[in-house]
């Protein structure tokens, strides 16, 4: 591993504190919740945030109502967003949680935004805003320069930055639905079983040699798409990125230094909910 250094602070001590809401949410007085959902090929995450930008509660669900950034199960989304939506409401002790923002893969916006904003409204929320998911990620990773690569189930979202700027956004089709269906055809499982024994981190060391080949995949995937530019650091989030080690075979593969926050599954929410406004931004 390189010995450059992305630092991660306000990131992981974010992420850490959406982590103990999730179990514990904070019952404080808020003049204003900010909610960001994030509808993800195999999990689905609520993160609300106060008047602060600072997270008080959280849900998640994993669900396959979304395929490669599509949004292909709309009635069954609608419900996974309400009744999460409820669940926190009821936490918190509040009426209603009024506004929501939500993401997307970058460029898909012509394909699929709507379908996503007609989601977030369909459980009870004012959509307030929709971004590019690797753009929301940089809410919390702060990067200034390099590329975000936020690797879902689906696909692999890689935004470029320069200055703080995104000079470039793209989403290729290859993310942790492909390691599963490696790990099924090898391993002679079923795709959700497949997925269940992926999300164990102590079976990841055995899976390495495995999955490697896809990981690798993913890697070329950024290097045709960051040539060209000056990108010297590349930050990984995306509950993909959950599997250990997979920034050390991205960045062999890539020669660019690589690196993820402690827990990348919830860094994409996180940044959606502190892209939430109170008026609507669409």
């Amino acid at each position: 591993m390189s010995e450059k250094s992305i630092e991660f602070d306000y990131c992981d001590q974010l992420v850490a504190d959406f982590e103990k809401v999730c179990e514990h949410p904070i019952k404080s007085k808020s003049s204003v919740y900010y909610t960001g959902v994030d509808l993800g090929t195999a999990c689905v995450v609520i993160a609300v945030l106060d008047e602060n930008k600072r997270p008080v509660a959280g849900a998640y669900r994993y669900a396959d109502v979304v395929r490669d950034g599509m949004v292909v199960d709309y009635i069954g989304a609608v419900q996974i967003v309400r009744e999460l939506k409820q669940q926190i409401e009821e936490q918190l002790g509040i009426e209603e949680l009024i506004y929501a923002a939500g993401a997307i893969p970058p460029g898909t916006d012509t394909l699929d935004g709507g379908a996503v904003k007609n989601v977030i409204q369909g459980a009870g929320f004012e959509c307030t805003n929709l971004l590019d998911e690797a753009n929301a990620a940089n809410n919390v990773l702060c990067m200034k320069n390099g590329a975000v690569v936020d690797i879902g189930g689906g696909t692999t979202g890689i935004s470029i930055l320069k200055d703080g700027e995104v000079v470039n956004v793209v989403d290729e089709p290859t993310g942790g639905t492909h390691f599963s269906l490696v790990i099924s055809g090898a391993y002679g499982k079923s795709f959700e079983e497949a997925e269940l024994y992926k999300r164990n981190p102590k079976n990841h060391r055995e899976l390495t040699p495995v999955i490697k080949p896809t990981i690798e995949k993913v890697a070329s995937i950024i290097s045709n798409h960051i040539q060209g530019y000056q990108v010297d650091e590349i930050s990984l989030v995306g509950g993909t990125c959950c599997f250990t080690g997979i920034e050390d075979i991205i960045e062999k593969k890539t020669g660019v230094f690589t690196r993820k926050p402690k827990n990348p599954m919830f860094v994409t929410p996180l940044g959606i909910a502190l892209g939430c406004k109170q008026e609507d931004e669409l």
